[in-house]
């Protein structure tokens, strides 16, 4: 019989949607970075008006060009567990995407953010306008930097970031060609 963390009958990863960010979405973000144990890799939770800001920025982020923001939906239950998103970034003179994702505690470790990520990555792909693609996971989130090898990306620095603004971690530079195919 299958596990929670599988589709029935095939062992693989449950199936996942990416849905556009919207109005109704504010329970999930305050559910991803609004919780300690979410945020322990990003700085620690945001406040109730930081989040209704960023709530904001996300459901108007694709009327700036081609940046996206997505729920990450089980496509079994229509369960919301996560999210994905890209958007236009710069770091060094150089101008690219860069990506983030975040699943809720309870659903991680099944192959959930590989799914989404990789269907964000193609996303970001077809849309064509930047050839490199970035993410920024701290040198201390296991996890995050595995799923970046995973998905083929290549480690091009270390380095200080300012995240969330006003205080520095430490964090990988993922790099992956989105020229390169998949």
């Amino acid at each position: 019989m299958p596990t929670s963390n599988q589709t029935p009958g095939t062992g693989a990863p449950p199936a996942v949607r990416l849905v556009p960010w919207g109005v109704g979405d504010l329970a999930l973000l305050q559910q991803l970075l609004g919780d300690p144990a979410m945020t322990e890799h990003l700085g620690g939770p945001e406040s109730a008006e930081q989040l209704l800001k960023r709530q904001a920025r996300y459901e108007h982020l694709a009327e700036a060009g081609h940046n996206r923001m997505f729920k990450i939906v089980l496509a079994a239950t229509n369960e919301a567990v996560g999210s994905v998103g890209y958007w236009e970034s710069s770091h060094a003179g150089a101008t690219f995407y860069e990506i983030g994702w975040s699943v809720l505690t309870a659903f991680q470790g099944r192959g959930i953010a590989h799914a989404a990520t990789t269907q964000a990555i193609a996303m970001a792909r077809s849309d064509g306008k930047f050839r490199f693609l970035h993410a920024f996971p701290a040198v201390t989130n296991p996890a995050s930097n595995a799923l970046c090898r995973k998905l083929g990306f290549t480690l091009i620095a270390t380095g200080s970031f300012e995240y969330p603004k006003g205080q520095f971690m430490q964090c990988n530079d993922w790099q992956l060609d989105l020229l390169a195919g998949d």
